[in-house]
């Protein structure tokens, strides 16, 4: 079977020309989706399951890297993880993140010569996968560790230290505003428009973003486990890594149970 691609760019020409050089390229390469942005990314691309993802890192709403980190999380355990490739206008400076984490990317305006040195890699990686006698784990380390490298990088990820960090939290409850103490909070959960707030007594709703809410938050004491779940690092009681690679939570004096994902388990080392 020939292989497969989706590319995700928010500029409808900037998306033809890149399906267009492709073809040139590498006309055995079948564009399964051309979507505008990163939320259609996630989806399509669970839907089908193509083998190559060309991501645009700007993109209105979730950015490139926010789908890939959602894609490396909501994966089905049995299939192997898509080759990505970042397409992006960045300067030299901010690409060293790219070099640093060795993720392969493309520069805007899409340049045939570079293109092609990027279809070369992935023809090998595509050709060493099939060739290989188990089949390729979900999200290797390496892969991990090169969407960690760069959603932490500058440049790329919103700094903590950009705002006052919180003390407390806010929250209207009718005609009422909570004052919620931040020690309380066990833990913060994106809901659509919306945080929910959980502390051991109650459950708050804050109108506001989780990518808002973190540069508020202390983060040697409240550690992202997944794209949507911010828990207290020290309100944690135990976890327990499954066979997938995802770690369980559980909490003090709270019988939720939370799930730290494969892109954020290596928080949890025994010292």
């Amino acid at each position: 079977m020939n292989p497969t691609a989706l590319i995700a760019e928010d500029e409808p020409l900037l998306a033809a020309n890149l399906q267009a050089e492709l073809a040139r390229l590498w006309p055995e390469l079948t564009i399964v989706a051309n979507v505008g942005h990163g939320a259609a990314a996630v989806e399509r691309a669970l839907a089908l399951r193509p083998q190559v993802l060309f991501l645009d890192i700007r993109m209105p709403g979730m950015t490139g890297l926010e789908a890939a980190q959602a894609l490396v999380e909501d994966w089905p355990d049995a299939a192997p993880l898509p080759l990505i490739v970042f397409v992006t206008a960045y300067d030299q400076y901010a690409l060293q993140a790219f070099e640093r984490a060795a993720v392969d990317y493309v520069l805007k305006p899409v340049q045939r010569a570079r293109l092609a040195q990027t279809c070369a890699r992935l023809q090998a990686a595509l050709q060493a996968r099939a060739a290989a006698s188990a089949p390729a784990p979900v999200a290797p380390d390496a892969t991990l560790d090169q969407l960690r490298q760069l959603l932490a990088a500058p440049g790329f990820a919103a700094s903590r230290a950009a705002r006052p960090l919180l003390s407390v939290i806010q929250a209207s409850v009718g005609a009422a505003i909570h004052m919620v103490p931040i020690a309380e909070v066990l833990y913060f959960e994106a809901a659509d428009k919306y945080v929910r707030v959980i502390t051991a007594a109650r459950e708050y709703l804050i109108r506001t973003s989780l990518r808002e809410l973190l540069p508020q938050l202390d983060a040697q004491r409240f550690w992202q486990i997944h794209r949507g779940t911010v828990v207290r690092a020290d309100a944690i009681a135990s976890a327990l890594r499954d066979e997938s690679g995802k770690v369980h939570l559980s909490l003090h004096g709270h019988t939720d149970r939370l799930v730290a994902s494969r892109l954020y388990a290596h928080l949890f080392k025994a010292m």
